[in-house]
């Protein structure tokens, strides 16, 4: 067996992931082709153990049940609140030393050391490439069982809880790729090392984006704009922003088609009824051609059946302005959902990390934060200026087209590219298989 050098470039690397909802999946996806033996699952991949497996799948359904259970008034979210407490994220100031281990922390530390990623790990020593791991008890894991390679991991919220730096952080060599700049500050407080923290921005699709020269991206971003404004009431106003940025105003005229909106759940589907009143509500306006809806139910079979029964329910199953985004395949569903993206012009869901879609010129509505992590979320796409909060989606008819009118969507279609970083995916491949960064990107970032 050849010893691992760390300065060689590579062409595959390993990535790990977990199956907990979407969220790490999708920040795993964009590497797929680069992927030694496709995306592995740490509660899931070949050899796991029947108890590991057992183990793993209590957790997830425990989750999806409190998620579900949420919706109930008064006790469903009383049960909630005490499951968000333990994966908190402490208040960011007054800046102190936050690198005491969180009871989360602990927890996953403890079933590390029982055995979590032990097979897994000696099987991926016997022929080592750089690990890139899209969930911490993954790079945990290969460090705690010495693997031989180096250990990378994406972090895929705007703001992160202690569990996702180990116990003893300043000792660790694991190596972040954070989404923005305060995770690096974040990581930063819970102890971890600045030279082990890469500020590379969250891995978007390259299908969405294109080369770095961003031509998918430009050009479906000007195509929005036509949508999204349609007085040209942004145009007007920003007319050199929009020409700094992306194109000549003159490039962007008339909209050659109606308004896409695409609604996604998360994966627990704990917001599939939200869907349903969006299509109700926006009945008449499917009717008369002047909205496309895509309802995205993931690979969740319950939630596109639901979809389904929703849209005979109301006649419309025969629409082709109203589409059901299904694959009992996650990868496939991220892979349909991308597609459809591309022709989106405004995205209606959690602030999960799909958040870091706004990169692509995608302006979100944000629906409530479900835990901590997307509360923090939400905070990050007001402050760019990429999302808006929904509003009483009982009249969703009224206020969506409204700020259609007024060139607000498209504002926030220019923020979020202005702002959001993009390049995530081409950055943190330059670091894992080349051991360099894009000096300018990152220069950006920070």
């Amino acid at each position: 067996m050849a010893e691992y050098n760390p300065t060689t470039q590579f062409e595959k690397m390993y990535v790990v992931s977990a199956d907990m909802g979407y969220g790490h999946q999708r920040a795993a996806y964009p590497f797929l082709e680069k992927a030694e033996g496709g995306i592995i699952t740490i509660n899931d991949y070949p050899g796991i153990s029947e108890e590991e497996k057992d183990q793993w799948n209590k957790m997830r359904k425990q989750y999806e049940k409190i998620s579900f259970f949420k919706n109930i008034p008064v006790v469903g979210r009383a049960v909630f609140s005490v499951m968000d407490y333990f994966q908190r994220i402490e208040p960011f100031y007054p800046r102190r030393d936050l690198s005491h281990p969180s009871f989360q922390q602990c927890f996953f530390s403890r079933m590390i050391k029982e055995g979590v990623g032990r097979k897994l790990i000696e099987k991926l020593n016997q022929k080592p490439l750089p690990l890139l791991a899209t969930f911490f008890v993954a790079a945990q894991a290969a460090e705690y069982y010495n693997y031989k390679g180096d250990i990378y991991l994406v972090v895929c919220d705007a703001d992160v809880a202690r569990a996702w730096a180990p116990t003893e952080p300043d000792n660790s060599r694991i190596i972040y790729l954070a989404p923005n700049q305060r995770v690096k500050e974040r990581l930063l407080l819970y102890g971890v090392r600045a030279d082990k923290i890469y500020v590379t921005g969250f891995p978007l699709p390259k299908t969405n984006i294109g080369t770095t020269d961003e031509e998918y991206l430009k050009q479906d971003l000007k195509e929005r704009l036509e949508v999204l404004d349609p007085n040209g009431v942004y145009r007007k106003k920003y007319a050199k922003l929009i020409e700094s940025y992306l194109c000549p105003v003159s490039e962007i005229d008339g909209a050659k088609r109606s308004l896409s909106l695409t609604f996604a759940v998360g994966g627990a589907g704990a917001q599939r009824d939200l869907g349903v009143y969006i299509l109700e509500r926006l009945k008449n306006k499917i009717i008369e051609n002047k909205i496309e809806l895509n309802l995205v139910a993931g690979n969740r079979a319950d939630v596109y059946e639901y979809y389904q029964k929703a849209l005979k329910d109301n006649y419309l199953q025969n629409y082709p302005n109203v589409r059901i985004i299904y694959d009992s395949d996650k990868l496939t569903s991220f892979k349909k959902l991308n597609e459809a993206l591309r022709r989106t012009d405004l995205l209606w869901t959690k602030p999960s990390e799909l958040s870091f879609y706004c990169g692509l010129g995608l302006p979100i509505v944000i629906t409530e934060p479900l835990g901590s992590q997307e509360e923090y979320n939400r905070r990050w796409l007001l402050g760019i200026g990429a999302g808006v909060d929904s509003k009483n989606p009982k009249y969703a008819d009224e206020w969506l087209f409204d700020f259609l009118n007024s060139g607000w969507l498209a504002e926030a279609a220019m923020r979020g590219y202005m702002n959001a970083p993009k390049m995530g995916v081409y950055n943190i491949e330059n670091i894992v298989l080349r051991h360099q960064i894009n000096e300018i990107e990152k220069v950006r970032l920070l």
